[in-house]
């Protein structure tokens, strides 16, 4: 496909895939993704492309090599080994393929200033990758936290829990000003800062609700999941950060794409 149809300059854009552990497809096992976290990008033009979590380093860095972007979605707790402590004994489920192609991709993209987006445990990662460290258990660890663990089924996915404040001259302040209202389904949070890692958004207890990482065209974490509040509650500040994300993939697939052709023309 060419440019010139419009098709060329939609970004690829790589989206780890998660385990289905429930065994009800006939015992075989599955990987899936929340939908929403595809229609969120394919809504703001993106192309997502799923990646499975058995690959080789080798293989992985060969899908990593044809992407625009990453994104990092929600899922399990992180290993803790990754930042160097032991199991707490309130922490969650953990998957080690899904933590390893991850932090993997993370640290890719990270050196080659390819577009990241990393939605609550992919902040996370974002941070571990970075150096940094989690609380594994956020009201176990941390005093004076109040509640974030809002999880379904108890909780609608788009129940608003909290407000947050947002540092006004980081990217996510450009996008959804000074506050927000945000959404919370997480038990854990970033402790330790990772190099070059910035807070940019807090909760009303502290607890750091996003992250950008300096000296990086674009890599932005945040704690909550705007991908629900964008596709199911058509929320503009949510909408507008996909969008953001998905107009970065594509400028950095175009300019590529004019590189290559001069160093064809040169060549010629």
């Amino acid at each position: 496909m060419s440019a010139g149809n419009g098709h060329g300059l939609m970004p690829m854009i790589g989206m780890p895939c998660a385990r289905d552990k429930s065994q009800r497809y006939y015992g075989l096992p599955i990987f899936i993704q929340n939908t929403t976290y595809l229609n969120a990008v394919t809504n703001a033009g993106g192309v997502p492309v799923i990646i499975p979590l058995q690959l080789s380093e080798e293989m992985l860095r060969v899908i990593y090599d044809t992407l625009d972007g990453v994104f990092l979605p929600g899922g399990e707790d992180l290993d803790p080994a990754l930042y160097g402590e032991e199991h707490h004994e309130f922490l969650g489920p953990i998957d080690g393929e899904r933590d390893r192609t991850e932090m993997l991709l993370a640290r890719w993209a990270l050196a080659d200033g390819k577009p990241v987006l990393a939605i609550c445990r992919g902040m996370q990662i974002l941070n571990v990758a970075s150096g940094g460290s989690l609380f594994q258990d956020i009201r176990a660890q941390r005093d004076g936290s109040e509640k974030h663990d809002y999880f379904p089924p108890a909780f609608e996915r788009v129940r608003i829990s909290h407000d947050i404040e947002i540092q006004p001259e980081s990217r996510l302040g450009r996008i959804f000003g000074p506050q927000a209202t945000v959404n919370s389904m997480h038990h854990q949070a970033v402790k330790s800062l990772g190099q070059q890692c910035q807070p940019v958004a807090w909760a009303p207890d502290g607890v750091v609700e996003a992250v950008e990482i300096s000296d990086h065209p674009y890599a932005l974490g945040v704690q909550w999941h705007p991908e629900e509040l964008a596709t199911h509650q058509q929320d503009a500040g949510s909408q507008h950060l996909f969008a953001d994300f998905v107009a970065q993939c594509r400028q950095r697939r175009a300019d590529l794409a004019l590189a290559h052709n001069g160093a064809v023309y040169s060549a010629a």
